[in-house]
């Protein structure tokens, strides 16, 4: 599908859909708690269908009704389980030590680039410890059963292996040590799985350097109440930046989710109606860096991003298709080995800018749009469903001009 975005000055009032991060780890805390769940605020998309989907294979049993999802954990584990995680790399990391912990074969599926995201950690450390991979490439078969222990786990390829691992570490008997052999990475992504296990009576301990989990502990039911999502708050934030006048609600303002740092980047950033410049280190930040580069782009000096190279392995070379989004309208990013360096230009144009399939490049895109001089084609715009399937609808109700020119 490809739109057509006229520029158009939004503003009104969006209610931010439910923080995708937080929705994937109660589902799981909930399904893996023996007896009944009941989780609210559920914004649907492809990749959380893609977790209930697993987790259903696994045993699980879910009641949908709008936004809110009943969950009656597994009673019974399947001998066999056959898990499509169509292009989440959430779903696939999470499952993966949570079907070996739980001692059924499981076939992991997948499209898009998943298939090609790493999952070499597991390879290793879960071969170590139990498990079986009958096959080294997607789709993945997984056999045996998982034992606990030392797991070294590398910090800097993705913070999802040790929140696989802290989910199905506490269901064995034994108890179990992740030891981290490099910086760890998106660490607030690690901070809300153990936020949510804690509320799901799961106890886990950690150290400068490691996380110390008690084996034999069981999930116990939890009704939980899904916060806003600062990740896609942050594409109307930045539209803000740019001049829109948009009131963002379902968003906490206690939340441990590190993408909450797009509100001080802005504030830091914009001062009396202008937009100066910045230095962001996105280790910990990496889903913010499309929606940075359009901010960098509309900026009065030039603007770096850094420690970013873990976007190379995303839906898409974030680095690449964030610098050429904003290069097919008439801007000037250039790539660096971990990075990007945004030089601001006098005016940006209209254009085409191809998605790459990849849903944060659409609503990075939708948001330059709004601000540029000409009609921009944003093609492929139907990526922007894994995460947001509202994001147009709710860009339209705001006063933006989207019109869909090419269903294919």
């Amino acid at each position: 599908m490809d739109i057509r975005i006229t520029p158009s000055h939004l503003s009104g009032t969006v209610e931010i859909p439910a923080s995708k991060s937080c929705t994937h780890r109660a589902l799981i805390c909930a399904a893996l708690a023996q007896g009944k769940s009941v989780i609210t605020g559920v914004s649907m998309s492809k990749d959380i269908e893609a977790t209930i989907g697993a987790m259903t294979a696994l045993g699980a049993d879910f009641i949908i009704d709008g936004s809110t999802v009943t969950v009656t954990g597994i009673s019974s584990v399947p001998e066999t389980a056959d898990i499509d995680c169509n292009e989440s790399g959430s779903t696939l990391r999470f499952i993966i030590p949570v079907a070996a912990a739980l001692g059924t074969e499981a076939i992991f599926r997948g499209r898009g680039r998943l298939p090609q995201r790493p999952i070499d950690i597991f390879k290793r450390e879960l071969s170590r410890n139990g498990t079986v991979f009958h096959s080294q490439e997607m789709p993945y078969i997984i056999g045996g059963n998982l034992k606990g222990g030392r797991y070294e786990i590398e910090g800097n390829v993705s913070s999802q292996f040790v929140t696989g691992l802290i989910f199905a570490l506490p269901l064995l008997d034994e108890d179990s040590e992740i030891v981290l052999t490099s910086r760890l990475e998106s660490r607030p992504y690690v901070d809300i799985t153990i936020d949510i296990l804690r509320r799901f009576g799961i106890c886990i301990t950690e150290t400068e350097n490691s996380f110390l989990i008690k084996g034999g502990q069981k999930y116990t039911p939890h009704d939980e109440k899904i916060e806003g999502d600062f990740s896609q708050a942050a594409f109307f934030c930045v539209a803000n930046a740019l001049g829109a006048d948009i009131t963002l609600e379902n968003l906490s303002e206690n939340s441990v989710q590190g993408d909450r740092k797009i509100t001080e980047i802005v504030n830091e950033v914009c001062s009396d109606g202008k937009i100066g410049s910045f230095k962001a280190d996105c280790s910990d930040i990496p889903d913010l860096v499309p929606i940075l580069t359009v901010l960098g782009a509309f900026g009065s000096e030039d603007s770096v991003i850094y420690n970013a190279e873990r976007l190379k392995i995303k839906e898409s070379d974030r680095l690449e298709t964030s610098a050429a989004l904003i290069n097919s309208l008439g801007g000037n990013v250039e790539i660096t080995d971990d990075g990007l360096i945004i030089h601001p230009v006098s005016a940006m144009h209209g254009g085409t800018v191809e998605s790459f399939g990849d849903h944060r490049i659409v609503m990075a895109a939708a948001v330059a749009a709004s601000a540029v001089d000409g009609e921009v084609l944003i093609r492929g715009a139907e990526a922007a469903e894994k995460s947001y399937p509202e994001f147009f609808k709710d860009y339209i109700k705001l006063g933006g001009k989207a019109d869909v020119v090419n269903m294919e």
